[in-house]
């Protein structure tokens, strides 16, 4: 139980938060191709904000929907908040379609703020490319390092924190108390762990030299009653792909098409 004086009239945080990158996209395979072949380019059209999920990428989502779905009614979100990029409102809707999610289309909540990093005039190129074409901002980013260093037209990761700052904010002022899951973007998860961990620049990016965040992959969070003067969410586990193992789906964690510089 928790102390008397910790008690609150109300919940700041959910109950539970789910943070899911979305599933393996036409982007993904697409900068895998280009690097395979050396190339300066990735082999894309049209925007950012359109790139599709690849098939896999379907039968990823389609397989945590399927995980979501074998919960109790009462323990399943609430609450989908979402990226407008079209690979994650894929997810989102292949989730539902597997009966995951118990909330009307309708009442998905698409946010501009859990979009994808913006990389500015580094769209679309590999690391090769950066260096060729743009070897100026690979400089600059070697010295400010990827949490400062903004390309021109672009966001730093701390221009994604401001924005999830914001984001944050909205969820504990409108789903305290609730089971909210996010489907967004790699770059947003990390972003995401900063905030709610409290953590620096080193830690952050420490855990970001780990490895990428798997497509499909779950970051999970509980609300902790007895945390600080308020509470606050802890924790479960981060970069979970046992729903996609159970069901014999690869699990890929290819960085997005954008997200190249060196």
């Amino acid at each position: 139980m928790p102390h008397p004086s910790r008690r609150q009239p109300s919940q700041r945080w959910p109950d539970r938060l789910w943070i899911i990158r979305h599933g393996e996209s036409a982007g993904n395979v697409a900068r895998d191709a280009a690097h395979r072949a050396k190339a300066a380019r990735i082999a894309l059209d049209g925007r950012d904000v359109d790139v599709p999920l690849s098939p896999l990428g379907q039968e990823q989502s389609r397989s945590l929907g399927h995980w979501f779905a074998a919960m109790p009614e009462e323990e399943r979100p609430e609450v989908i908040l979402c990226s407008p990029y079209r690979r994650a409102r894929q997810t989102a809707a292949l989730l539902h379609e597997a009966g995951g999610l118990p909330v009307e289309r309708e009442d998905f909540v698409i946010d501009e703020r859990l979009r994808e990093k913006e990389f500015g005039v580094l769209d679309g190129l590999t690391t090769l490319g950066i260096r060729e074409v743009h070897p100026d901002q690979a400089e600059f980013r070697r010295l400010l390092g990827k949490f400062y260093h903004r390309p021109p037209g672009g966001e730093s990761w701390c221009d994604v924190i401001l924005r999830l700052r914001s984001a944050l904010d909205t969820i504990s002022l409108h789903h305290g108390g609730r089971r909210v899951v996010i489907v967004a973007h790699q770059v947003v998860v990390l972003c995401l762990r900063y905030l709610l961990e409290n953590m620096t620049e080193e830690e952050i990016l420490a855990i970001d030299r780990e490895g990428d965040v798997p497509n499909c992959g779950i970051t999970e969070y509980r609300f902790d009653a007895d945390k600080g003067a308020t509470g606050a969410l802890t924790l479960e586990r981060y970069n979970f792909v046992v729903p996609l193992q159970r069901e014999g789906t690869p699990v890929t964690s290819e960085p997005d098409a954008k997200a190249v510089a060196p």
